[in-house]
């Protein structure tokens, strides 16, 4: 009997298909080295270096190391050197990463090393990679006497074979929900009054997300459920942007972060009502803006609220640039040494070890 399923037969049929997908699992992360009065350094020897603090990356410790007369006697102190450093870890590490000098404008500049290296494993704790001749010396003069090196590490781990066709749980957006309930104020059950200006909330999120708001609406100092509550000593704006950190444990957009006084008001602010996460935010965002203008007035806002790390990047920056004399001229430093006396001398403790 013939076969009856000629070539015509075929016509439109479309085979059974089937698809995957090779997924390799990363870690990726980044630091910025920055070097401060380079001069300092310079002439201390081939072979010696500096390095940065710590940061981890894949369950590994890492640091970046500068040799400020280059890594080799034999180069004659023509060259900067500059290496990535695993202090400590598992040692196969399969990874990629850059060294990069940066530029005034935070861009990588074309005058240093940034090529990608592979390795397919960093050896044992302590084994170090990256660039004998990172920068000539000559050239680096063009920076003044400041840089920051940047390194960005990604670790790559397995391999995996998934199916695409395995829905992935898509990004949470909750965030987005709970910023329509601010704004749409359905269901709100409390007022502030904030020097004049009213502003609605629901307690249960307040009292959900600062401790010193579940007190205020619902503990022993509960206030009365109509009247408007008042809040003292803060600008409505500030308050404002504390309503939407609550909502949607993240800064909006009118918030001027570059604004270094309504960063140190929101700061006093989430200190107020307990939001750590906040008033983390906003000491790391002050950290990176110290200037000779307002490190008098953010080392006594770090003092009087008990900020550690604002603190010791405040006693810092003074110990480590020639503006000591400028700042302690200021009324903000002679009213903060006569509250705290001891700063003077942590001050000076700081400039002791960086001549050290």
């Amino acid at each position: 009997m013939a076969n009856s399923l000629t070539p015509a037969a075929y016509h439109g049929w479309c085979p059974f298909e089937t698809s995957s997908r090779c997924v390799t699992k990363r870690v990726q992360a980044a630091h910025n080295f920055e070097v401060i009065d380079f001069s300092l350094l310079d002439g201390v020897g081939a072979g010696k270096f500096v390095h940065s603090s710590t940061f981890c990356a894949g369950g590994r410790d890492w640091n970046i190391r500068l040799y400020p007369d280059g890594w080799k006697e034999e180069d004659k102190a023509a060259y900067v050197s500059v290496f990535l450093c695993l202090v400590d870890g598992p040692n196969d590490a399969k990874a990629k990463y850059t060294l990069s000098l940066l530029g005034e404008d935070g861009k990588v500049s074309e005058l240093g090393n940034s090529a990608t290296m592979l390795s397919y494993t960093f050896g044992s704790a302590g084994g170090y990679w990256g660039f004998n001749k990172f920068i000539e010396k000559s050239k680096l003069g063009l920076y003044g006497d400041c840089f920051t090196i940047r390194c960005v590490l990604t670790l790559i781990g397995d391999t995996q074979i998934e199916d695409p066709s395995i829905m992935v749980d898509p990004p949470s957006n909750i965030h987005k929900h709970f910023e329509q309930m601010l704004k749409d104020g359905k269901g709100m059950d409390v007022t502030f009054n904030v020097d004049g200006r009213l502003f609605h909330a629901h307690r249960c999120v307040l009292a959900a997300r600062s401790p010193v708001f579940e007190a205020e609406l619902y503990g022993r100092m509960k206030e009365n459920a109509t009247d408007p509550i008042n809040v003292d000593e803060m600008e409505p704006s500030i308050f404002e942007e504390l309503l939407y950190f609550l909502y949607t444990d993240s800064v909006s957009d009118k918030c001027d972060i570059d604004n270094n006084m309504a960063m140190q008001h929101l700061l006093v602010a989430a200190d107020r009502y307990g939001l750590d996460r906040l008033r983390l935010m906003c000491e790391v965002k002050l950290c990176h803006d110290i200037d000779a203008q307002t490190v008098a007035t953010t080392l006594a806002l770090a003092e009087q609220n008990h900020c550690m790390h604002l603190k010791d990047a405040c006693l810092r920056f003074v110990a480590s640039r020639d503006v000591l004399g400028v700042v302690m001229k200021t009324d903000v430093f002679k009213h903060l040494v006569e509250s705290y006396p001891m700063v003077t001398v942590e001050i000076l403790d700081k400039i002791a070890k960086a001549m050290g």
